[in-house]
Protein backbone atom coordinates (compact mmCIF):
# COMPACT_ATOMS: atom_id res chain seq x y z
CA UNK A 1 0.00 0.00 0.00
CA UNK A 2 3.01 2.30 0.90
CA UNK A 3 4.25 2.77 -2.80
CA UNK A 4 0.62 3.45 -4.09
CA UNK A 5 0.41 6.61 -1.46
CA UNK A 6 4.03 7.58 -1.39
CA UNK A 7 5.04 9.07 -5.07
CA UNK A 8 8.64 8.91 -5.66
CA UNK A 9 9.78 12.18 -7.93
CA UNK A 10 13.33 11.75 -7.64
CA UNK A 11 14.14 8.96 -9.89
CA UNK A 12 12.91 8.06 -14.08
CA UNK A 13 11.15 9.85 -16.33
CA UNK A 14 9.82 13.25 -15.16
CA UNK A 15 7.51 15.10 -17.17
CA UNK A 16 4.82 12.49 -17.21
CA UNK A 17 4.88 11.58 -14.03
CA UNK A 18 4.62 15.40 -12.82
CA UNK A 19 1.90 15.64 -15.77
CA UNK A 20 -0.21 12.86 -13.73
CA UNK A 21 0.47 14.32 -11.09
CA UNK A 22 -0.31 18.18 -11.84
CA UNK A 23 -3.91 17.14 -13.67
CA UNK A 24 -6.12 16.13 -10.85
CA UNK A 25 -4.74 19.51 -8.87
CA UNK A 26 -6.12 21.55 -11.88
CA UNK A 27 -9.13 19.75 -11.68
CA UNK A 28 -9.38 20.11 -8.43
CA UNK A 29 -8.61 23.84 -8.12
CA UNK A 30 -10.91 24.11 -11.44
CA UNK A 31 -13.53 22.47 -9.48
CA UNK A 32 -13.04 24.57 -6.27
CA UNK A 33 -13.17 27.89 -8.45
CA UNK A 34 -16.79 26.52 -9.81
CA UNK A 35 -18.14 26.04 -6.66
CA UNK A 36 -17.01 29.31 -5.82
CA UNK A 37 -18.52 30.78 -9.24
CA UNK A 38 -21.55 29.02 -8.13
CA UNK A 39 -22.18 30.79 -5.45
CA UNK A 40 -21.60 34.07 -7.07
CA UNK A 41 -23.91 32.50 -9.98
CA UNK A 42 -26.35 32.08 -8.18
CA UNK A 43 -26.81 34.60 -5.76
CA UNK A 44 -26.38 37.25 -8.89
CA UNK A 45 -29.66 35.68 -10.42
CA UNK A 46 -31.57 35.51 -7.10
CA UNK A 47 -30.51 38.21 -5.51
CA UNK A 48 -29.07 41.31 -7.95
CA UNK A 49 -25.61 42.74 -8.49
CA UNK A 50 -26.05 43.82 -4.59
CA UNK A 51 -25.58 39.98 -3.33
CA UNK A 52 -22.74 39.53 -5.78
CA UNK A 53 -21.01 42.40 -4.23
CA UNK A 54 -21.87 40.78 -1.09
CA UNK A 55 -19.98 37.65 -2.34
CA UNK A 56 -17.08 39.41 -3.88
CA UNK A 57 -16.10 41.56 -0.62
CA UNK A 58 -17.37 38.58 1.90
CA UNK A 59 -15.23 36.47 0.40
CA UNK A 60 -11.84 38.35 -0.15
CA UNK A 61 -12.20 38.70 3.71
CA UNK A 62 -12.97 35.03 3.73
CA UNK A 63 -9.59 34.35 1.70
CA UNK A 64 -7.73 36.72 4.26
CA UNK A 65 -8.56 34.99 7.48
CA UNK A 66 -7.71 31.58 5.73
CA UNK A 67 -3.68 33.20 4.76
CA UNK A 68 -2.44 31.58 8.14
CA UNK A 69 -4.03 28.50 7.55
CA UNK A 70 -2.67 28.04 4.34
CA UNK A 71 0.85 29.58 5.33
CA UNK A 72 1.12 26.27 7.84
CA UNK A 73 -0.23 24.26 5.08
CA UNK A 74 2.19 24.97 2.42
CA UNK A 75 5.02 24.73 5.27
CA UNK A 76 3.64 21.41 6.15
CA UNK A 77 3.60 20.14 2.30
CA UNK A 78 7.54 21.78 1.90
CA UNK A 79 8.32 19.48 5.18
CA UNK A 80 6.36 16.26 4.61
CA UNK A 81 8.35 16.47 0.97
CA UNK A 82 11.53 17.03 2.03
CA UNK A 83 11.30 14.41 4.56
CA UNK A 84 10.56 11.88 1.68
CA UNK A 85 13.23 12.88 -0.75
CA UNK A 86 15.61 12.48 2.63
CA UNK A 87 14.29 8.94 3.19
CA UNK A 88 12.75 10.11 6.47
CA UNK A 89 9.61 8.59 6.05
CA UNK A 90 9.73 7.57 9.96
CA UNK A 91 9.43 10.99 10.75
CA UNK A 92 6.10 11.72 9.04
CA UNK A 93 4.38 11.02 12.12
CA UNK A 94 6.08 14.06 14.02
CA UNK A 95 5.35 16.10 10.80
CA UNK A 96 1.51 15.36 10.67
CA UNK A 97 0.40 15.67 14.51
CA UNK A 98 2.22 19.05 14.41
CA UNK A 99 0.84 20.23 11.50
CA UNK A 100 -2.97 18.83 12.23
CA UNK A 101 -2.83 20.48 16.32
CA UNK A 102 -1.33 23.79 15.25
CA UNK A 103 -3.97 24.06 12.12
CA UNK A 104 -6.92 23.28 15.20
CA UNK A 105 -5.75 26.26 17.31
CA UNK A 106 -4.85 28.76 14.82
CA UNK A 107 -8.56 28.35 12.74
CA UNK A 108 -10.33 28.24 16.41
CA UNK A 109 -8.33 31.85 16.84
CA UNK A 110 -9.37 32.56 13.86
CA UNK A 111 -12.61 31.97 13.68
CA UNK A 112 -13.05 33.66 16.97
CA UNK A 113 -11.97 37.16 15.67
CA UNK A 114 -13.97 36.43 12.00
CA UNK A 115 -17.07 36.70 14.10
CA UNK A 116 -16.20 39.81 16.37
CA UNK A 117 -14.84 41.88 13.55
CA UNK A 118 -16.89 41.35 10.58
CA UNK A 119 -18.79 44.52 11.05
CA UNK A 120 -16.04 46.70 11.33
CA UNK A 121 -13.87 44.70 8.47
CA UNK A 122 -17.28 45.26 6.19
CA UNK A 123 -16.79 49.01 6.69
CA UNK A 124 -12.81 48.54 5.94
CA UNK A 125 -13.81 48.05 2.47
CA UNK A 126 -16.28 50.11 1.70
CA UNK A 127 -19.23 47.78 0.97
CA UNK A 128 -22.26 49.32 -0.80
CA UNK A 129 -24.51 50.13 1.71
CA UNK A 130 -26.56 47.83 -0.69
CA UNK A 131 -24.71 45.07 -0.01
CA UNK A 132 -23.14 45.13 3.32
CA UNK A 133 -25.48 43.35 5.42
CA UNK A 134 -25.18 40.44 2.78
CA UNK A 135 -21.39 40.60 2.66
CA UNK A 136 -21.70 41.02 7.08
CA UNK A 137 -23.50 37.59 6.92
CA UNK A 138 -21.36 36.05 4.62
CA UNK A 139 -18.42 36.76 6.98
CA UNK A 140 -19.94 35.88 9.74
CA UNK A 141 -21.42 32.20 8.42
CA UNK A 142 -17.74 31.30 6.88
CA UNK A 143 -15.68 33.36 9.02
CA UNK A 144 -17.28 30.95 12.12
CA UNK A 145 -16.50 28.09 9.51
CA UNK A 146 -13.28 28.70 9.07
CA UNK A 147 -12.17 24.97 11.03
CA UNK A 148 -12.90 23.24 8.26
CA UNK A 149 -10.67 24.82 5.88
CA UNK A 150 -7.86 25.17 8.22
CA UNK A 151 -7.72 21.40 9.10
CA UNK A 152 -8.72 20.08 5.22
CA UNK A 153 -6.02 22.33 4.47
CA UNK A 154 -3.31 21.07 6.21
CA UNK A 155 -4.38 17.20 6.11
CA UNK A 156 -4.35 17.87 1.88
CA UNK A 157 -0.94 19.37 2.72
CA UNK A 158 -0.02 15.76 3.54
CA UNK A 159 -1.52 14.24 0.89
CA UNK A 160 0.24 16.49 -1.68
CA UNK A 161 3.51 16.23 -0.11
CA UNK A 162 3.92 12.50 -0.28
CA UNK A 163 2.85 12.74 -4.44
CA UNK A 164 -0.81 11.91 -3.76
CA UNK A 165 -3.29 14.43 -6.06
CA UNK A 166 -5.71 11.66 -7.04
CA UNK A 167 -7.41 11.44 -3.70
CA UNK A 168 -7.82 15.04 -3.12
CA UNK A 169 -9.24 15.70 -6.48
CA UNK A 170 -11.81 13.19 -5.23
CA UNK A 171 -12.91 14.93 -2.57
CA UNK A 172 -13.36 17.88 -4.04
CA UNK A 173 -15.31 16.54 -6.32
CA UNK A 174 -17.78 15.66 -3.92
CA UNK A 175 -17.37 18.73 -2.23
CA UNK A 176 -18.54 20.77 -5.43
CA UNK A 177 -21.16 18.77 -6.17
CA UNK A 178 -22.76 19.19 -2.69
CA UNK A 179 -22.25 23.12 -2.31
CA UNK A 180 -23.75 23.08 -5.86
CA UNK A 181 -26.66 21.20 -4.66
CA UNK A 182 -26.97 23.18 -1.47
CA UNK A 183 -26.54 26.97 -3.29
CA UNK A 184 -29.58 25.31 -5.15
CA UNK A 185 -31.46 24.47 -2.08
CA UNK A 186 -30.52 27.49 0.05
CA UNK A 187 -30.60 30.64 -2.09
CA UNK A 188 -32.61 29.22 -4.93
CA UNK A 189 -35.17 27.20 -3.27
CA UNK A 190 -35.12 28.39 0.53
CA UNK A 191 -34.19 32.29 -0.66
CA UNK A 192 -31.95 32.47 2.25
CA UNK A 193 -29.87 35.05 -0.08
CA UNK A 194 -26.45 35.53 0.00
CA UNK A 195 -26.01 33.73 3.81
CA UNK A 196 -27.49 30.75 2.04
CA UNK A 197 -24.69 30.59 -0.27
CA UNK A 198 -21.80 30.99 2.82
CA UNK A 199 -23.83 28.26 4.38
CA UNK A 200 -23.60 25.74 1.25
CA UNK A 201 -19.59 26.62 1.25
CA UNK A 202 -19.24 25.43 4.97
CA UNK A 203 -21.12 22.48 4.75
CA UNK A 204 -19.49 21.11 1.98
CA UNK A 205 -15.71 22.11 3.26
CA UNK A 206 -16.99 20.29 6.16
CA UNK A 207 -17.39 17.24 4.15
CA UNK A 208 -14.21 17.72 2.43
CA UNK A 209 -12.22 17.52 6.11
CA UNK A 210 -13.75 14.41 7.01
CA UNK A 211 -13.25 12.76 4.43
CA UNK A 212 -9.78 13.46 4.04
CA UNK A 213 -9.08 12.91 7.62
CA UNK A 214 -10.83 9.06 7.51
CA UNK A 215 -8.41 8.63 4.45
CA UNK A 216 -5.58 9.25 6.15
CA UNK A 217 -7.03 7.21 9.44
CA UNK A 218 -7.66 4.14 6.98
CA UNK A 219 -3.98 4.27 5.60
CA UNK A 220 -2.54 5.04 8.79
CA UNK A 221 -0.12 2.31 8.81
CA UNK A 222 1.46 4.52 5.50
CA UNK A 223 1.81 7.69 7.45
CA UNK A 224 2.56 6.33 10.45
CA UNK A 225 0.44 8.32 12.25
CA UNK A 226 -2.20 7.25 14.85
CA UNK A 227 -5.50 9.43 15.50
CA UNK A 228 -4.52 9.53 19.28
CA UNK A 229 -4.59 12.40 21.77
CA UNK A 230 -1.19 11.78 22.52
CA UNK A 231 -0.01 12.52 18.84
CA UNK A 232 -1.47 15.60 18.46
CA UNK A 233 1.31 17.45 19.97
CA UNK A 234 3.27 20.11 18.50
CA UNK A 235 6.60 18.52 18.48
CA UNK A 236 9.71 21.08 18.99
CA UNK A 237 11.86 20.63 15.65
CA UNK A 238 8.81 19.98 14.07
CA UNK A 239 6.90 22.96 14.92
CA UNK A 240 9.97 25.24 14.56
CA UNK A 241 10.30 24.30 11.19
CA UNK A 242 6.16 24.82 10.29
CA UNK A 243 7.11 28.39 12.35
CA UNK A 244 9.47 29.21 10.06
CA UNK A 245 7.73 28.30 6.90
CA UNK A 246 4.73 29.01 7.77
CA UNK A 247 4.39 32.14 9.10
CA UNK A 248 6.63 33.92 6.17
CA UNK A 249 4.38 31.61 3.97
CA UNK A 250 0.81 33.26 5.68
CA UNK A 251 2.37 36.44 5.58
CA UNK A 252 2.86 36.13 1.92
CA UNK A 253 -0.63 35.33 0.69
CA UNK A 254 -1.28 37.86 3.70
CA UNK A 255 0.18 40.31 1.60
CA UNK A 256 -1.14 39.95 -1.82
CA UNK A 257 -5.00 39.25 -0.03
CA UNK A 258 -4.43 42.85 1.60
CA UNK A 259 -3.63 44.39 -1.13
CA UNK A 260 -6.50 42.82 -3.27
CA UNK A 261 -8.81 43.86 -0.40
CA UNK A 262 -7.79 47.38 -0.72
CA UNK A 263 -8.01 47.32 -4.75
CA UNK A 264 -11.29 46.05 -3.77
CA UNK A 265 -12.35 49.18 -1.48
CA UNK A 266 -11.15 51.38 -3.95
CA UNK A 267 -13.69 50.08 -6.91
CA UNK A 268 -16.27 49.89 -4.27
CA UNK A 269 -15.96 53.11 -3.77
CA UNK A 270 -17.29 53.78 -7.62
CA UNK A 271 -20.55 52.07 -6.91
CA UNK A 272 -22.39 48.69 -6.87
CA UNK A 273 -22.40 48.26 -11.23
CA UNK A 274 -18.34 48.49 -10.46
CA UNK A 275 -17.88 46.50 -7.71
CA UNK A 276 -20.19 43.22 -9.37
CA UNK A 277 -18.30 43.55 -12.44
CA UNK A 278 -14.61 43.15 -10.72
CA UNK A 279 -15.63 40.57 -8.71
CA UNK A 280 -17.30 38.70 -11.85
CA UNK A 281 -13.89 39.61 -13.84
CA UNK A 282 -11.67 37.69 -10.70
CA UNK A 283 -13.86 35.20 -10.20
CA UNK A 284 -12.83 34.27 -14.29
CA UNK A 285 -9.37 35.26 -13.79
CA UNK A 286 -9.63 33.18 -10.61
CA UNK A 287 -10.26 30.36 -12.89
CA UNK A 288 -7.33 30.28 -14.57
CA UNK A 289 -5.11 31.42 -11.91
CA UNK A 290 -6.33 28.18 -9.54
CA UNK A 291 -6.04 25.96 -12.32
CA UNK A 292 -2.94 27.08 -13.16
CA UNK A 293 -1.54 26.54 -9.76
CA UNK A 294 -2.57 22.68 -10.06
CA UNK A 295 1.01 22.59 -12.04
CA UNK A 296 3.20 25.40 -8.85
CA UNK A 297 1.41 22.27 -6.31
CA UNK A 298 3.26 19.75 -8.53
CA UNK A 299 6.18 22.20 -8.54
CA UNK A 300 6.72 22.20 -5.02
CA UNK A 301 6.24 18.70 -4.09
CA UNK A 302 8.77 17.69 -6.87
CA UNK A 303 11.43 20.54 -5.90
CA UNK A 304 10.56 19.39 -2.20
CA UNK A 305 12.08 15.88 -2.78
CA UNK A 306 14.75 16.44 -5.11
CA UNK A 307 16.10 19.33 -2.60
CA UNK A 308 15.92 16.68 0.12
CA UNK A 309 17.61 13.65 -2.07
CA UNK A 310 20.15 16.46 -4.08
CA UNK A 311 18.92 16.28 -7.61
CA UNK A 312 19.04 19.97 -8.85
CA UNK A 313 18.85 19.37 -12.31
CA UNK A 314 15.63 17.44 -11.96
CA UNK A 315 14.49 20.53 -9.97
CA UNK A 316 15.46 22.56 -13.14
CA UNK A 317 13.41 20.16 -15.44
CA UNK A 318 10.18 20.56 -13.31
CA UNK A 319 10.34 24.52 -13.55
CA UNK A 320 10.68 24.21 -17.60
CA UNK A 321 8.21 21.74 -17.62
CA UNK A 322 5.53 24.05 -15.44
CA UNK A 323 6.25 26.83 -18.02
CA UNK A 324 5.73 24.64 -21.02
CA UNK A 325 2.10 23.73 -19.48
CA UNK A 326 1.30 26.57 -18.35
CA UNK A 327 2.09 28.40 -21.17
CA UNK A 328 -0.11 26.52 -23.70
CA UNK A 329 -3.11 26.70 -21.23
CA UNK A 330 -2.85 30.67 -20.04
CA UNK A 331 -2.79 31.41 -24.18
CA UNK A 332 -6.22 29.19 -24.99
CA UNK A 333 -7.92 30.94 -21.97
CA UNK A 334 -7.04 34.34 -22.33
CA UNK A 335 -8.01 34.16 -26.09
CA UNK A 336 -12.05 33.09 -24.83
CA UNK A 337 -11.75 35.44 -22.36
CA UNK A 338 -10.71 37.98 -24.87
CA UNK A 339 -13.40 37.55 -27.54
CA UNK A 340 -16.11 36.54 -25.60
CA UNK A 341 -15.88 38.46 -21.90
CA UNK A 342 -19.64 39.94 -22.56
CA UNK A 343 -21.01 36.41 -22.81
CA UNK A 344 -18.78 35.55 -19.90
CA UNK A 345 -20.60 37.87 -17.38
CA UNK A 346 -23.58 37.08 -18.93
CA UNK A 347 -23.66 33.50 -17.38
CA UNK A 348 -23.55 36.07 -14.10
CA UNK A 349 -26.00 39.02 -14.83
CA UNK A 350 -28.12 40.82 -16.95
CA UNK A 351 -27.26 44.00 -15.18
CA UNK A 352 -26.52 46.14 -18.90
CA UNK A 353 -24.29 48.29 -16.52
CA UNK A 354 -22.38 45.65 -15.23
CA UNK A 355 -21.80 43.98 -19.01
CA UNK A 356 -20.59 47.03 -20.48
CA UNK A 357 -17.36 47.16 -18.23
CA UNK A 358 -16.89 43.90 -19.17
CA UNK A 359 -14.23 44.84 -22.29
CA UNK A 360 -12.51 47.20 -20.16
CA UNK A 361 -11.40 45.05 -17.33
CA UNK A 362 -11.04 42.05 -18.96
CA UNK A 363 -8.18 43.89 -21.57
CA UNK A 364 -6.56 45.29 -18.32
CA UNK A 365 -6.77 41.97 -16.36
CA UNK A 366 -5.43 39.75 -19.41
CA UNK A 367 -2.02 41.82 -19.14
CA UNK A 368 -0.94 40.25 -16.22
CA UNK A 369 -1.08 36.62 -17.80
CA UNK A 370 2.84 36.83 -18.52
CA UNK A 371 3.71 37.09 -15.02
CA UNK A 372 1.68 34.60 -13.66
CA UNK A 373 2.65 31.94 -16.38
CA UNK A 374 6.98 32.58 -14.69
CA UNK A 375 5.00 32.29 -11.03
CA UNK A 376 3.83 29.18 -11.79
CA UNK A 377 6.56 27.09 -12.35
CA UNK A 378 9.20 30.11 -10.07
CA UNK A 379 6.89 29.86 -6.59
CA UNK A 380 6.39 26.29 -6.54
CA UNK A 381 9.99 26.25 -6.59
CA UNK A 382 11.00 28.76 -3.90
CA UNK A 383 8.03 27.17 -1.71
CA UNK A 384 9.43 23.63 -2.38
CA UNK A 385 13.17 24.93 -1.27
CA UNK A 386 11.84 26.25 1.57
CA UNK A 387 12.90 29.43 0.84
CA UNK A 388 10.02 31.46 3.01
CA UNK A 389 11.57 34.53 3.66
CA UNK A 390 12.73 35.13 0.16
CA UNK A 391 8.58 34.50 -1.15
CA UNK A 392 7.99 37.06 2.30
CA UNK A 393 10.11 39.92 0.83
CA UNK A 394 8.64 39.68 -2.80
CA UNK A 395 5.35 39.42 -1.51
CA UNK A 396 5.45 42.74 0.49
CA UNK A 397 7.02 44.05 -2.69
CA UNK A 398 4.12 43.08 -4.54
CA UNK A 399 1.12 43.40 -2.34
CA UNK A 400 2.07 46.29 0.07
CA UNK A 401 3.94 48.46 -2.66
CA UNK A 402 3.39 47.82 -6.12
CA UNK A 403 -0.48 46.64 -6.32
CA UNK A 404 -1.78 49.43 -3.75
CA UNK A 405 0.65 52.08 -5.13
CA UNK A 406 -0.15 51.25 -8.63
CA UNK A 407 -3.90 50.61 -8.27
CA UNK A 408 -4.12 54.55 -6.57
CA UNK A 409 -1.97 55.73 -9.01
CA UNK A 410 -3.42 54.91 -12.27
CA UNK A 411 -7.18 54.88 -10.51
CA UNK A 412 -6.79 58.19 -8.97
CA UNK A 413 -3.47 59.94 -9.63
CA UNK A 414 -3.92 59.69 -13.47
CA UNK A 415 -7.85 59.74 -12.61
CA UNK A 416 -8.46 56.69 -14.80
CA UNK A 417 -11.05 55.53 -12.27
CA UNK A 418 -11.59 51.76 -12.61
CA UNK A 419 -9.82 50.80 -15.62
CA UNK A 420 -6.67 52.25 -13.90
CA UNK A 421 -6.82 50.80 -10.64
CA UNK A 422 -7.37 47.67 -12.32
CA UNK A 423 -4.33 48.09 -15.01
CA UNK A 424 -2.26 48.93 -11.47
CA UNK A 425 -3.77 45.68 -10.30
CA UNK A 426 -2.78 43.56 -13.37
CA UNK A 427 0.78 45.21 -13.39
CA UNK A 428 1.71 44.84 -9.98
CA UNK A 429 1.87 40.94 -10.62
CA UNK A 430 5.52 41.45 -12.19
CA UNK A 431 7.21 42.61 -9.40
CA UNK A 432 6.97 38.86 -8.18
CA UNK A 433 7.50 37.54 -11.57
CA UNK A 434 10.73 38.72 -12.06
CA UNK A 435 12.55 38.64 -9.07
CA UNK A 436 11.37 34.79 -8.86
CA UNK A 437 12.74 34.45 -12.06
CA UNK A 438 15.93 36.28 -11.32
CA UNK A 439 16.32 33.90 -8.46
CA UNK A 440 16.00 30.95 -10.14
CA UNK A 441 18.52 31.51 -12.43
CA UNK A 442 21.21 33.09 -10.77
CA UNK A 443 21.27 32.62 -7.19
CA UNK A 444 22.46 29.45 -6.21
CA UNK A 445 19.86 28.00 -4.15
CA UNK A 446 21.38 24.64 -4.88
CA UNK A 447 22.74 24.72 -1.48
CA UNK A 448 20.28 25.92 1.31
CA UNK A 449 19.50 22.67 3.54
CA UNK A 450 16.53 21.30 4.26
CA UNK A 451 13.72 22.32 6.80
CA UNK A 452 13.63 19.68 9.20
Amino acid sequence: MAEALIQDFTRGDLFKPMLKFSIPFMLSNALQVLYSMTDMLIVGKFTGSAGISAVMSGGFLVMFLTMTGMGMATGGQVMVSQLIGKGEKSRLNIAIGSLLTMSMITALIMSVLSVILAPGLMKLMQVPAEAFSGGTAYLYICGGGLFFIYVYNAASAVLRGVGDSIRPFKFIVISAILNVLLDLLFVAYSRWGVAGAAAATVISQAVAMILVLEYIYRCRSVFGFEFRTKNFVCDKAATWALIKLGIPFAVRFGAINISMIFVASLINSLGVAASAAFGIALRLDEFANKISQGVMMAVSTIVGQNIGSGNIERIRKGVYYAWGICGGFFLAYGLIMYFFNRELFMLFTGDEEVLNLAPAIVAMLLLHYPALLIMKGTNGFVQGIGNAVFGLVIALLDGFVCRIFFSWFFGIKLNMGLTGMVLGYALATYSTALPNMFYFFFVPWHKRKTVI
